[in-house]
């Protein structure tokens, strides 16, 4: 499999002869209003949209926050196929195709590959009406290795759950920014010790961060991320923007 990070939540990856695009943001430096506040990028991808050509599929874990789907990466969507997602999502996005995947739910690619949907917690508990419906995603398939997409979680009873549903897991792309915003007490993603921990749960042979850089509302990022997985060595594959990796 072939891992391109493009920029925050945004990767390609490429694997059983699929190509899936995580989370699209595509736009320049901004700031995004919600409500009372504002979430503000700093830094736009690394490579267009237009330079990452065809897609068979969008692991869109939330299209509610834009720090996850951007006014380019919504425009993006109906150039796809296919966009697994939420329910909510689905119900969200008129003229796109969305399936919504519960948890557990999966949608199956020929007899190659499959996606199933897995417990994402964007907050401490309490917080799911506020924050909204959330995703991760788990990529399988025989002969093929097992990836765990987290989305926007926070919860390592989550990983758990996704640990002891999956068995070990081959690759981890875990958002690690330890996000945080004034209306919520506690940390809305993983911070870069826990996305540690986290790969420690799920025996991940290789750990892809995704997530911890290009907006202010992170509290972590590179530095922290890679003090925080010293003496990972190869298994610690921390991408700089438009960077890939082949993973096997």
């Amino acid at each position: 499999m072939e891992i391109r990070y493009v920029g925050g939540p945004t990767a390609v990856v490429e694997i059983g002869g699929l190509r899936l695009l995580t989370d699209p943001t595509f736009d320049p430096p901004g700031k995004y209003p919600i409500g009372s506040w504002a979430l503000h990028k700093t830094s736009g991808p690394a490579i267009g949209f237009d330079d990452i050509g065809p897609v068979d599929a969008v692991l869109l874990s939330h299209d509610q926050h834009p720090d996850n789907l951007d006014n380019a990466g919504r425009s993006c969507l109906s150039y796809a196929p296919l966009v697994l997602s939420t329910t909510s999502a689905a119900s969200r996005l008129p003229g796109v195709s969305v399936r919504a995947l519960p948890n557990w739910a999966f949608h199956q690619f020929g007899e190659t590959l499959r996606v199933t949907g897995v417990p994402a917690q964007h907050g401490p508990p309490g917080t799911e009406e506020l924050m909204g419906e959330v995703t991760g995603f788990v990529i399988s398939g025989e002969g093929l290795p097992t990836v765990y997409v987290s989305g926007d979680n926070a919860s390592l009873d989550v990983v758990r759950a996704v640990s002891g549903w999956a068995g070990q897991v081959d690759v981890a792309l875990l958002f690690a920014g330890r996000a945080r915003a004034p209306m919520v007490e506690g940390d809305l993603t993983l911070s870069s010790e826990d996305a540690a921990r986290a790969a420690e749960i799920l025996g991940a042979r290789y750990v892809v961060p995704l997530h911890f850089e290009h907006w202010d509302h992170f509290t972590q990022g590179r530095d922290t991320v890679a003090r925080a997985f010293a003496g990972y060595g190869d298994r610690l594959q921390l991408l700089a923007p438009g960077d890939r990796v082949s993973l096997s």
